[in-house]
């Protein structure tokens, strides 16, 4: 509980609520998820089964039968975009310790959901009134540890090559595939809180087709995945704002395959701006020693699905990177600082090396715990 000060209760939605009215919410919120609950009118057993985001919806609607009808498709309930996989979301009691809340993160828990400790009146509580939940993610509980590195000296200044922390098992695409080729890839890594890469026929690392990057985008971007190169889809997302010659050419491919649903959903879209933009130099971030800047794209602007998302961090295609020289805690300020999940780990010439993970971080810490005892 000491890890929740100050984070604000948990948007939730009921498990009965169509995808379409998840939507509405994410596209009114500052944060990427909503979670998902399993409600009952006792309090006491009502139960955060999921989140979702708008990758989840994009996802979803990029299956062929959605993009022909969409109006269907977000007509469906929530529940349809729950991915199978138990133990992503764990409650947990306030008194849960640190050591514990990291092993059920190495465990593959996604996000731990902590009651809010909340005055209560006359020893009575409103009947309308719910219990107040909060959550936490691997980013707090590493934010929360880099604040007391030094009491893990000298792993902390060890490489990640060293620590053995680099796996080569990535999610990559090649930059003149087919975005839909990552359909899959792209759920993948938003389970696992990774990213894809895209790189060329040597591994050379191009730039990412990243889940939080598409989480601040719109609905109406499946249609760009269906319908764009790997390369295109990062200059779609990228730019503050799709580009008006990729826009003509998603518009086009959707005619020609039929989807009207879509093209029409799509055009209304874009005659409404689409990706709004506004200026941002927030998330500037530079560092000869820690970051490679490889992305072939210019950095206009911030994407936002709307004017109140002009608060968002949004990241864009451009992969952040290291070496496999770089120090743990150089690691770990440069997943901090860009607000993600992964370092992509890369060699001088640029080609792909591997990932390192928050749960590969953790790992390591934990194991230093059992020495520190």
């Amino acid at each position: 509980s000491d890890l929740c000060l100050g984070k604000p209760a948990l948007r939730s939605l009921s498990i009965t609520s169509t995808i379409a009215e998840a939507l509405e919410v994410l596209k009114t919120s500052d944060d990427n998820f909503v979670s998902i609950w399993n409600c009952d009118d006792d309090e006491c057993c009502s139960r955060c089964v999921g989140k979702v985001c708008i990758v989840d919806v994009i996802c979803y609607l990029c299956k062929d039968e959605n993009l022909v009808s969409p109006s269907i498709a977000l007509k469906q309930p929530v529940s349809v975009l729950l991915p199978k996989i138990p133990g992503l979301i764990i409650h947990v009691e306030p008194s849960c310790s640190l050591l514990e809340a990291i092993d059920l993160i190495l465990e593959g828990a996604q996000n731990l959901v902590v009651p809010i400790k909340t005055k209560v009146f006359n020893n009575k509580r409103s009947k309308q009134q719910q219990k107040p939940f909060c959550w936490l993610t691997q980013e707090d509980i590493i934010r929360f540890l880099l604040s007391s590195i030094g009491l893990f000296s000298p792993i902390s200044s060890f490489s990640i090559d060293t620590l053995n922390i680099i796996s080569p098992n990535t999610l990559t695409i090649e930059y003149h595939s087919p975005a839909s080729a990552a359909i899959g890839a792209i759920s993948r890594a938003l389970v696992e809180q990774t990213s894809v890469a895209v790189v060329d026929s040597e591994r050379t690392l191009i730039g990412e087709i990243s889940p939080f990057t598409l989480a601040c985008c719109d609905e109406t971007v499946a249609a760009a995945l269906k319908t764009l190169s790997s390369m295109d889809l990062m200059a779609y997302i990228d730019c503050g704002g799709p580009p008006e010659e990729l826009v003509k050419v998603v518009s086009a491919k959707l005619k020609e395959k039929n989807m009207n649903g879509m093209l029409q959903h799509f055009t209304v879209s874009m005659s409404c701006g689409g990706f709004s933009s506004s200026s941002s130099s927030d998330e500037e971030y530079s560092s000869s020693s820690m970051a490679v800047q490889v992305s072939p794209f210019p950095r206009p602007g911030r994407i936002s699905r709307s004017m109140s998302y002009s608060a968002r961090m949004v990241r864009r295609s451009e992969a952040i990177v290291c070496h496999p020289k770089s120090s743990l805690v150089a690691v770990m300020i440069q997943a901090i600082a860009h607000r993600v999940n992964y370092v992509w780990v890369i060699e001088e010439d640029c080609s792909l090396v591997g990932i390192v993970t928050f749960s590969d971080m953790l790992k390591v810490v934990r194991e230093s715990f059992e020495t520190m005892a």
